[in-house]
């Protein structure tokens, strides 16, 4: 525990500026798992880390609010993440819970709308930020690598959209099912 607490300085000022080559070297062996660069080679990899930022955020923090503009990936480093949206009568309502290894916000490096969501911090985290400008000229330096990222993501998008799909499917089915239950066929 007492390690943990010394990974996180209390001041997003100073934690963001002294990230540590320890600190890097995770993060480059966790970026390889995840599918949007898994395609990318060592060196790739290397060339990627050089646009990516790690910041750190105190349990509660905001790392975007809904109608923010979207400006970037967030790739989890340390900690946990919750995302978050609130209605018109200002109800919020959780959308995922991600750790580890996980990523949001990817649909900013596609269009340039504003955060349908909130994301914050549900424990001390160290998310790494891709920001979509760096990102832009990283593909126009080397358009084959940037193929293959747009095809990575391409493939979570998609998945991420049929998961939608099914979940939107079974809430119609069972509202379906309890209407014929309640007032017949």
């Amino acid at each position: 525990m007492a390690d943990k607490n010394k990974r996180f300085i209390h001041s997003s000022f100073w934690s963001n500026i002294f990230n540590t080559s320890t600190e890097r070297n995770d993060f480059r062996l966790l970026i390889n798992t995840i599918p949007i660069f898994k395609q990318l080679t060592k060196k790739d990899i290397t060339q990627l880390l050089n646009i990516t930022h790690l910041r750190n955020y105190l349990a509660g923090e905001y790392i975007f609010y809904q109608n923010d503009p979207g400006i970037g990936l967030f790739i989890i480093n340390e900690g946990e993440v919750i995302i978050q949206r609130v209605d018109e009568s200002g109800n919020s309502f959780s959308l995922a819970n991600f750790g580890k290894g996980d990523f949001f916000g990817e649909l900013a490096l596609v269009d340039e709308e504003k955060r349908s969501a909130s994301a914050i911090s549900k424990t001390d985290s160290q998310i790494a930020v891709i920001f979509k400008p760096d990102l832009d000229d990283y593909i126009t330096a080397y358009p084959k690598k940037g193929i293959k990222i747009v095809q990575g993501m391409e493939k979570i998008i998609a998945t991420r959209l049929r998961n939608i799909n099914d979940d939107y499917f079974k809430l119609v089915s069972q509202s379906k099912i309890k209407s014929e239950n309640n007032y017949g066929t």
